[in-house]
């Protein structure tokens, strides 16, 4: 293929992706199945690879960026983001129609829900987006560009080329990616976040793309900031041209022209929020007509023409009937509270985690007590308060042992939870098998979680130590497993001691260490033998470990359990050396960065000659970086490191530095 055809075809398969992004992610109506959306994209990838110089800023490979920011530049905005006057009850709204109608004549309202998420600015240069930044103070936001493109309802390329326009919008975390998130963050032993805008929030800000990509988040559009090249004169106009544009618009929107519909629509919204997939906090009344706006004028913090409605959190007293302890995967307490189904939200609820034994006593909770609790967010049932204690309501006493082992609780300095810091107890061996099992870590095929239950309640594992020690006969007939299954279970089981060292450190489910930790871990030390010895200073010294990451690893990786099965593992013939195929190390600690097209080199060729050699490859100038080549028709990186005065290098020096 040459680039002429290359060209082509990339143009129409960025339409055909586009289209398709639209209509999942926007109109919610796929029109083709993911395998063959999944084919398309990746003929996408084989072709810019191929043709670096064909890459360009709108296309739908941008989405999911590899680069981690240091931090957020800062970006000042021409038109202030600014925020709403609230009101917490309709008297407030007729007040507000009372004062509008003061100043202009038959004024009509556009009312829609208020998303509650974290609010951006978009901005497209000839129909093409440039940059995206946070709210902020409203003067000055923080770019997040690369984390916006993984979002797929913001496209990345409007229907039409407008010279420019800003719009804004809200990021949220549908409820549907939060639970899921949530559940993750919990079988981690994480402190999850406390609702979906919390969720958006951190996601939105995260220094890597790659974990923004991972977190699902949405986006909805309600505003243009400012536009060249189309005049709208109402809101209601200005929402009809973002959906044409390809934005996905801010939903069930409707015009009012009198307070009466006003707080019915209010109402209305307020009535469905439960069935909604995503949070809202409230309805927004604004004045359709801008030059109506114009004559309202703002105040210095809010404008004069719109006004946000609150919705108060739904709130239920019940009887508080017991509190249990749940011990997780890491081994932390954590009482829930047990009492009387109540509906919230839609939903019937009768637990609530309390999050640590502080939090507990510091509520004073007796079991019989009359409590309040709600759905933070609307979606995680918490206690509130406790409404009423009754003469006969009883104490609970938080456990000094784990109630599952019996192992004495510890308490780390600078931790709220209180932990059991036995890796074998029972409570905490079918998560630890799970992990140990997943894809992520041994990736041992077969061996999911109903196959763990089998093995644990038959009393053939303990740990995961004694994975190893299972037997063909073992297994066969348990759960209606016949000899064929058991075989190619045991066989995964053994063939995963082949695995590298970082899949096992990740699968011990070290707190604190995933699976890049892991490999950091194993880059640096080499071997299990390193690891388990390394001094607090040694591991510092790694790339994102801080003090706390460090202490908290240093102490695990001396606890008698783990020491202890680290030994066995060792002694079942597991891979305990980490290796890089290293020819020599004469690029150790260099970073490299490939641009532009390469005539002697593929790129991949390229990149494993530079690892073989210690080195390592990143797909971002800055100036931690010590070489950067440069090929044909190299663009931004090449005038980014000449601007940081970096070491620029052609084929022919590279072929040098190598030889």
């Amino acid at each position: 293929m040459d680039l002429v055809n290359a060209r082509k075809e990339v143009e129409k398969l960025r339409d055909e992706i586009n289209s398709h992004n639209y209509k999942y992610y926007v109109l919610d109506d796929p029109d083709i199945d993911d395998y063959e959306y999944d084919a398309l994209l990746n003929r996408l990838i084989e072709i810019e690879e191929r043709f670096p110089e064909l890459l360009t800023a709108d296309s739908p490979t941008m989405r999911v960026g590899g680069d981690v920011s240091g931090q957020f530049e800062k970006v000042e905005h021409t038109v202030q983001m600014g925020s709403l006057q609230d009101a917490f009850d309709l008297g407030e709204i007729k007040e507000f129609d009372a004062r509008v109608k003061r100043t202009v004549d038959n004024p009509t309202y556009v009312i829609e829900p208020k998303i509650d998420g974290l609010s951006v600015s978009l901005e497209y240069e000839n129909g093409v987006f440039i940059r995206g930044s946070t709210r902020g103070d409203g003067f000055v936001g923080e770019n997040v560009t690369a984390n916006l493109r993984t979002i797929r309802s913001i496209p990345l390329k409007l229907t039409e080329e407008i010279p420019y326009i800003e719009v804004r919008g809200e990021v949220f975390m549908p409820r549907e990616s939060f639970d899921v998130l949530i559940k993750q963050q919990q079988e981690s032993d994480v402190q999850p976040f406390k609702n979906p805008r919390n969720a958006a929030a951190g996601s939105l800000r995260q220094k890597n793309p790659e974990i923004t990509a991972s977190r699902k988040l949405d986006i909805f559009v309600f505003n243009i900031q400012q536009v060249r090249g189309v005049e709208v004169s109402s809101h209601k106009q200005s929402l009809e041209l973002l959906h044409r544009l390809g934005f996905k618009v801010i939903p069930d929107y409707i015009t009012a022209n009198n307070v009466n519909e006003i707080i019915n629509h209010i109402n209305k919204i307020g009535d469905d929020r439960a069935e909604l997939s995503f949070d809202i906090d409230g309805a927004v009344v604004k004045v359709d007509n801008f030059s109506q706006r114009e004559m309202l004028g703002s105040t210095a913090k809010n404008p004069r023409w719109a006004i946000a409605f609150k919705y108060p959190p739904e709130e239920k007293s019940t009887i508080l009937t017991n509190i249990e302890i749940n011990v997780g995967r890491t081994g932390a307490l954590t009482p829930v509270a047990i009492f009387e189904p109540v509906t919230l939200a839609g939903t019937t609820v009768s637990r609530a985690a309390l999050h640590n034994r502080d939090f507990m006593y510091q509520m004073g909770l007796k079991i019989g007590d009359k409590i309040i609790v709600r759905k933070a967010g609307d979606i995680i049932p918490e206690v509130v308060r406790v409404a009423e204690s009754n003469l006969d309501s009883q104490p609970f006493i938080f456990p000094e042992e784990c109630p599952a082992c019996g192992t004495g609780a510890v308490q780390l300095d600078g931790e709220a939870v209180t932990r059991c810091p036995n890796v074998d107890c029972p409570a905490q061996l079918l998560r630890n098998i799970e992990h140990f099992a997943s894809r992520g870590a041994m990736n041992i095929d077969g061996l999911g979680k109903a196959i763990v239950k089998l093995l644990v309640d038959n009393d053939l594992i303990k740990s995961v130590a004694d994975l190893y020690t299972l037997k063909i006969e073992d297994v066969s007939g348990l759960g209606g497993m016949g000899e064929r299954s058991a075989t190619n279970l045991i066989k995964a089981i053994d063939s995963s001691k082949q695995n590298p060292l970082d899949r096992i450190i990740y699968g011990l489910g070290i707190k604190g260490i995933g699976q890049r930790a892991a490999e950091l871990l194993s880059q640096k030390f080499g071997d299990i033998d390193s690891i388990m010895s390394a001094d607090i200073s040694d591991i510092l010294e790694i790339d994102g470990f801080g003090d706390i990451m460090s202490q908290n690893l240093f102490n695990a990786l001396r606890e008698p359990h783990l020491v202890a099965l680290v030994k066995r593992l060792k002694e079942y013939g597991l891979n305990m050396e980490y290796s890089r195929n290293i020819v020599d190390n004469r690029f150790d600690g260099m970073t490299f960065v490939l641009t532009g097209t390469l005539e002697r080199y593929k790129r991949a060729d390229a990149k494993a000659v530079i690892e073989s050699m210690g080195g390592k490859v990143s797909s971002s100038v800055s100036r931690k970086t010590d070489y950067v080549l440069a090929g044909e028709d190299a663009g931004s990186k090449l005038t980014k490191a000449r601007q940081l005065d970096l070491n620029i290098i052609d084929e022919e020096q590279f072929a040098q530095l190598i030889k």
